[in-house]
């Protein structure tokens, strides 16, 4: 009789196992491809662009998205009638869906044509004709699907036809139909529709002819009935609106009161893209609302990109239009733009990419190590990355650490056409007026605050110390020295090789004691001065900012007193004006100088009136310039006048002038066509990605490191082997066979 050893087999077959699982591990880390890789193995070599957001876009309907995390994806799906040239630097407005650039012509009062050069009193209407490019087709979409008889697919949908539908894929037919211009008219109306609650409609309705008659005509309609109504969808053809007509298939028309020559930026936004009717009235039936199948969420387009999944648990992707009518990348651009290959693709068709996609993300560091792993192909930098990736010399100059460059990462710099600042409440007796002693208080401050420093120390240098209200890349902004706050500032040396200095502190004190508070009291009753700041702030990360300022204001023997509120009890206190002293922000809407200096302009104050003008600003002499600097077009004249406010400004100092914030980007060599662009929205268009060397640097930077696994099987299977063998002298001590 045959015994089996038991002990022995066991011991094999451990042995055998742990032996293979190592053998794997080899074969496995010599295989293609990362184990850490977070998109499918069968998009490598894709022509796909890889994003994030942390944030979910709220708004996806052109008449109500007004955010930067919306427009990244309705700038790609709808096309306005002008764009903003990729490479063109001062910004330059170009045709996009129009024919030409419009130009407006005048009426007076009783809507009879006036010449070019009508005086501004004649002018009561400005009249825009935009003529549209034929063949323009959307992409496809439900809303344009025909049945046999060629009647709309899926209107007149009931409960049982929605049951398994849930996703706007779950609609198997799609069709298409050509962009005409009373789409535009129609999302122009779209602007007063109740419902929607357009963020810029209160704006609109101050300049297009109609626009706020027609948003109560839209009320009453929805309330009593009207023509074309029913219980979901309000048909705004049938309603018409004097400010936006169709004149022909391809032509419309937008009639503003007055002269606004800005009008002509917002035609590059969203806003005044298109919407079909079809869509309108597909999403706006029973039943879709409560499945997410409405406009906000499914956008329908002309753009060179069509969102197809739209999961902002996960991810949302956008796929290469089919339908679109074609563009060519600039062949021209600003000087350098050649040399740094910006113009390698010039007359190429675009897009260039086929599928964008963008996960969510909700942590920093995770999606810094995915770039860093080749995984998203451009990013941002934040205060706890900034070290790892940037190295400051000690003349200033900004550059890549040696990370960077071993793996050719590329930085992208600009001054952002934005500016953060600390506003005076002119209304306040003490700060506040135009005042020879308020005046000197405020360039003390002005001086003292050094934003400099405050620019070094909390933003990591990435940040260009104001003179003014206007950024560069806007029309009147002045560098160098022509453009010195003499106030605050000197410029010492000759020409271009001058430097900008604040002026010394000692200034400052003689300026405070010229204003009646000699060494920071009042010279009249002798108490100190302290000046109170109102702020939304006062979390862990303010604390430092805070203690920044205090010390500031200390450097004059100021008391700076800082009061925390929250964020409607800070809105109140800037409607009533009784603030003193506020940190503010703006970020340019279009790249004119109206857009800054408006916040300066009189009749716009916050306090009161719930303008922009939230320093209650208040000067005679600039109001009138402004008045006349805003209709002017763009030429010598005008400029003259915007420095003139620019000089008035300076001198009354309103604000402590701050910072323009620069924007530090980093991308991967395989991505080409990196120009920072603060106007244009739809700039995805010009990109380019070389997918094979991106899966080749992928492969080479992500590695499996299998030694530490190998190592560690084979101590195991050591340590393994004694206690076998222990075991087994046991079980012949037994007597087992």
């Amino acid at each position: 009789m045959v015994y089996r050893d038991r002990g022995k087999t066991t011991f094999s077959l451990i042995l055998w196992a742990a032996l293979f699982a190592v053998l794997l591990l080899a074969l496995t880390g010599c295989g293609e491809g990362a184990w850490n890789n977070p998109h499918p193995a069968a998009e490598r070599d894709q022509n796909t662009f890889y994003s994030s957001f942390s944030l979910r876009p709220k708004h996806l309907d052109p008449a109500q998205s007004y955010s930067s995390n919306e427009v990244v994806f309705t700038g790609q799906i709808y096309e306005p009638p002008l764009q903003y040239h990729y490479l063109k630097r001062p910004y330059t407005l170009t045709p996009l869906t129009a024919t030409e650039l419009p130009r407006p012509y005048f009426e007076n009062a009783q809507g009879q044509r006036l010449p070019d050069d009508a005086p501004p009193g004649q002018i009561a209407f400005s009249v825009y004709e935009i003529h549209i490019q034929s063949g323009i087709r959307y992409q496809p979409h439900p809303a344009f699907a025909k049945d046999a008889s060629g009647q709309p697919r899926y209107l007149g949908l009931n409960e049982a036809d929605l049951r398994e539908r849930n996703q706007l894929s779950d609609f198997s037919d799609t069709g298409t139909r050509e962009l005409v211009a009373a789409d535009y008219v129609y999302q122009i109306k779209r602007l007063a529709h109740p419902r929607l609650n357009s963020p810029i409609y209160g704006l609109m309705a101050e300049y297009i002819v109609g626009l706020r008659d027609y948003a109560k005509t839209l009320g009453e309609a929805m309330q009593g009935g009207g023509a074309g109504q029913d219980r979901y969808f309000l048909d705004l053809r049938k309603y018409p609106l004097p400010g936006a007509e169709v004149v022909d298939r391809y032509t419309y028309r937008i009639r503003l009161h007055g002269e606004y020559p800005q009008f002509v930026y917002w035609l590059a936004m969203p806003f005044f893209g298109p919407i079909p009717v079809e869509a309108d009235q597909f999403y706006s039936q029973p039943g879709m609302k409560e499945k997410n199948l409405v406009l906000d969420w499914y956008p329908v387009g002309t753009g060179p990109y069509m969102l197809t999944v739209n999961n902002p648990n996960r991810q949302m992707v956008m796929e290469r239009n089919p339908n679109f009518h074609g563009e060519t990348y600039p062949t021209e651009g600003e000087e350098g733009d050649r040399k740094k290959g910006l113009l390698a693709d010039a007359g190429k068709p675009i897009p260039f990419i086929d599928r964008v996609v963008f996960s969510l993300e909700k942590e920093d560091i995770p999606t810094w190590n995915k770039f860093l792993q080749g995984y998203y192909d451009a990013s941002g930098i934040t205060s706890d990355s900034f070290d790892q990736a940037i190295q400051v010399s000690s003349q200033g100059e900004v550059g890549l650490t040696d990370t960077m460059r071993e793996k050719n990462i590329q930085l992208s710099t600009s001054v952002a056409a934005s500016t953060y600042y600390m506003g005076f409440n002119m209304r306040d007796p003490v700060v506040g007026g135009l005042s020879e002693r308020a005046r000197k208080l405020r360039q003390a401050i002005s001086i003292a605050v050094d934003y400099e420093e405050f620019i070094s120390i909390f933003l990591n240098g990435r940040g260009i110390p104001a003179q003014g209200p206007l950024p560069p890349g806007i029309i009147g902004y002045q560098p160098g020295e022509a453009g010195v706050n003499p106030y605050v500032y000197e410029w010492v040396g000759e020409g271009p090789n001058g430097k900008l200095k604040r002026r010394a502190i000692s200034t400052a004190k003689q300026l405070l004691a010229d204003a009646g508070y000699p060494a920071g009291r009042d010279a009249n009753t002798g108490k100190p001065l302290v000046i109170h700041l109102d702020s939304t702030g006062g979390g862990p990360d303010d604390k430092a900012r805070f203690d920044w300022l205090r010390k500031q204001f200390a450097k004059i023997d100021l008391q700076l007193d800082i009061r925390s509120t929250d964020y409607n009890r800070f809105q109140e206190k800037m409607l009533k004006g009784t603030a003193q002293l506020f940190q503010w922000g703006w970020n340019a809407d279009y790249p004119d100088p109206e857009n800054f200096l408006f916040l300066l302009y009189g009749p716009n104050a916050k306090a009161g009136k719930n303008g922009e003008n939230a320093a209650n600003y208040e000067n005679p002499e600039f109001d009138r310039l402004f008045g006349k600097m805003k209709s002017m077009p763009n030429g010598p004249q005008r400029l003259q006048l915007i420095h003139k406010m620019v000089d008035i400004v300076q001198r009354d100092a309103p604000w402590v002038w701050g910072l323009h914030p620069k924007r530090f980007s980093l991308y991967h060599a395989w991505l080409k066509n990196i120009k920072p662009n603060d106007m244009a929205n739809n700039t995805l268009k010009y990109k380019r990605i070389d997918p094979q060397l991106r899966a080749e640097q992928r492969l080479k930077w992500n590695r499996p490191i299998v030694w530490p696994l190998v190592l560690t099987a084979v101590l195991l299977i050591v340590g393994f082997i004694p206690a076998m063998i222990i075991y087994r002298r046991k079980q012949h001590s037994r007597g087992v066979q």
